[in-house]
């Protein structure tokens, strides 16, 4: 098995992770199922911003983890959730790379799965 490159953030791609003014809720199939004004907004290069909330904001009723994994050289492994029947709607790094070590302990959800609104403070 080779060794999966690690790549550190600078000017060709830098991430940032911010405090998020306000309220973040989640919401799928219209059911709300995180809600927190403790997330964090994590830029990186020129994707769309994420929002990655604590773990303990989301309804754990609603979770069910999944055998997916996957690997940013930036940010590590990932993880994912299943919420009700939405697959992998959520992914965390539980032990991400140093650069970004904050976003430790929390989750983001795809937007294309579920609908992420930021209420402004």
């Amino acid at each position: 098995m080779s060794e999966r490159p690690v790549l550190q953030p600078g000017p060709e791609h830098p991430i940032t992770i911010a405090p998020t003014r306000g309220q973040v809720t989640v919401t799928i199939n219209g059911r709300v199922v995180a809600e927190t004004v403790d997330a964090l907004t994590l830029q990186e290069s020129n994707y769309p911003a994420v929002q990655y909330l604590p773990l303990a904001g989301v309804d754990q009723s609603v979770l069910a983890r999944s055998t997916t994994t996957s690997y940013c050289p930036y940010k590590g492994e990932a993880g994912y959730y299943h919420v009700g029947d939405v697959e992998d709607v959520i992914w965390t790094y539980e032990q991400p790379y140093p650069a970004v070590a904050e976003i430790a302990g929390r989750v983001a959800f795809y937007p294309n799965k579920a609908d992420i609104v930021v209420h402004p403070a």
